[in-house]
């Protein structure tokens, strides 16, 4: 009479556990076994689960720079693991490097057909102009006053006490020295990033072209032109 009492209950809760359990198993492999979000080499997450990207969500492929046709290229792989504030670290050396190879790639130009300074007399080839100016005595001033700009960059750094070290804040605007005496930054978001690639390919351009007009000059031991 038990038996027969409890044989509904018993096909009803058969009837309840198959469906639970897909749930409970799904659930389980979102949380543990599904792969992790690739938050800062990956594509953006709305392309690996479809639903909206999140908040201040941070992605390096949406930084400026990345130009067709090669697209996003990182052959060593060095952002899949690193951190933003370590992207962001990549970015501002990038910048900074750039930024000297463009003016030095001038330089080094112009400095052979057009040097008035001291006494307008160095006619050499601009791979060893320097050591034939004065400044070569006072080397360690020059550094020294050349370092004094490098270190107001400390403070867009994050904490190296319990941080990441060589990371920058993620709210420093990479490249941002707040030197803009023309007025060319765009105010628009979209002008501004493509002011910004035009930049960092100009910049890229500019080191590849320096460090060939310096080997050219130590192999020949010639001016350019």
């Amino acid at each position: 009479m038990a038996l027969s009492f409890l044989a509904p209950v018993t096909a009803s809760f058969q009837g309840i556990a198959p469906a639970l359990t897909p749930a409970r198993s799904q659930t389980v492999r979102m949380q543990y076994g599904g792969p992790p979000p690739q938050q800062f080499g990956g594509p953006p997450p709305q392309q690996q689960y479809g639903g909206p990207p999140a908040q201040g969500f941070f992605n390096v492929r949406d930084m400026p720079g990345v130009t067709a046709p090669l697209g996003f290229w990182d052959p060593l792989g060095l952002s899949q693991t690193a951190s933003e504030g370590k992207v962001k670290f990549y970015r501002e050396v990038e910048l900074k490097h750039s930024r000297v190879a463009m003016l030095a790639s001038v330089g080094f130009l112009v400095g052979e057909q057009f040097h008035p300074l001291f006494g307008g007399g160095i006619n050499v080839p601009s791979v060893v102009a320097y050591q034939e100016t004065p400044l070569q005595g006072i080397g360690p001033a020059v550094l020294f006053i050349i370092s004094i700009a490098e270190v107001f960059s400390v403070f867009t750094f994050n904490s190296p006490f319990g941080g990441e070290l060589w990371s920058i804040r993620s709210d420093y605007a990479s490249g941002d020295l707040g030197f803009d005496p023309l007025g060319l930054k765009p105010n628009n978001p979209a002008e501004l990033k493509d002011m910004q690639t035009k930049e960092l390919n100009n910049g890229r351009l500019a080191m590849i072209a320096i460090a060939g007009m310096v080997g050219q000059e130590l192999a020949t031991g010639n001016k350019l032109f």
